[in-house]
């Protein structure tokens, strides 16, 4: 794990887990065969190697008699599942009022439908496993919470033309994610912009970046690049990047232009 707070949680599942099981009488392969894993999964569940699934937590429950006691930890195990700064930037964006996003290589997270995040996931290098994978494609898919939370956040994005042309994860996955991005723009409470290439004036060649709005005021920015990833809390810099996003806004087609413009790049693609 990469963080104490979450190994804690799993140390603590562990730990239950085996007790429950020795106090039962059986073996791990034993308590496997009975819950449809195998013998090295709940060895390693114990511990604290792999994160168990809601599943596996559900049904050791049940054969091992333990009244809802493991069932009860899915929550914990759940949010452990999910990398320290996927958590602490979820916990940004519950709180924030406003968001806008500015994207030039990829389709925004928050935006990506599980084939495409896990086609990005499986390209880097050095390379991720499969529980590593579908542990950040989760993580990635529960972010979108967002979107339905009450009170609604006013959520916008600006894509770089050259990410809905950028064959990630194949053809097929690139027409899906295409769609998502309609299904979502007809939400009353988000907006997707398009920067055509065409564009002589920019003002986001500096990078990709984010602004969170939060409730009580205060904004701050957020970027990630190559092994970085920062939250931008000094005042005046946040304002810049503000700013900045405006400007990004502004310069690229408008909702209404942008909705046009992926279609026509969807029938492009059929």
């Amino acid at each position: 794990m990469e963080d104490e707070e979450a190994a804690a949680v799993l140390r603590a599942v562990g730990r239950q887990i085996k007790m429950w099981r020795e106090a039962a009488g059986l073996k791990q392969a034993e308590l496997g065969s009975a819950i449809g894993y195998g013998e090295e999964m709940v060895s390693s569940v114990e511990r604290a190697r792999r994160v168990p699934k809601p599943d596996f937590l559900d049904k050791a429950d049940e054969v091992l008699g333990a009244g809802g006691k493991l069932s009860a930890m899915k929550e914990d195990v759940e949010k452990a599942r999910y990398p320290k700064k996927v958590r602490d930037l979820a916990k940004l964006e519950d709180e924030a009022i406003e968001l806008g996003a500015y994207d030039n290589h990829q389709i925004h997270g928050l935006l990506q439908t599980p084939e495409y995040a896990q086609a990005l996931y499986a390209m880097r290098r050095p390379a991720f496993t499969e529980d590593e994978i579908e542990r950040y494609v989760a993580a990635r898919m529960a972010r979108k919470a967002v979107f339905d939370r009450v009170p609604r956040a006013l959520i916008t994005f600006v894509q770089e033309e050259s990410t809905l042309r950028r064959p990630v994860g194949g053809r097929m996955v690139l027409r899906q994610q295409l769609e998502h991005l309609l299904e979502v723009a007809k939400l009353r409470h988000v907006s997707i912009h398009v920067m055509p290439t065409d564009r002589e004036d920019h003002a986001g060649m500096a990078g990709p970046f984010r602004v969170l709005k939060l409730q009580e005021g205060k904004t701050l920015g957020h970027f990630e690049a190559q092994l970085h990833n920062r939250v931008i809390s000094d005042p005046r810099d946040a304002q810049i990047l503000d700013m900045r996003y405006g400007m990004i806004r502004a310069q690229a087609l408008s909702p209404r232009e942008s909705l046009a413009f992926i279609e026509k790049v969807l029938g492009e693609e059929t």
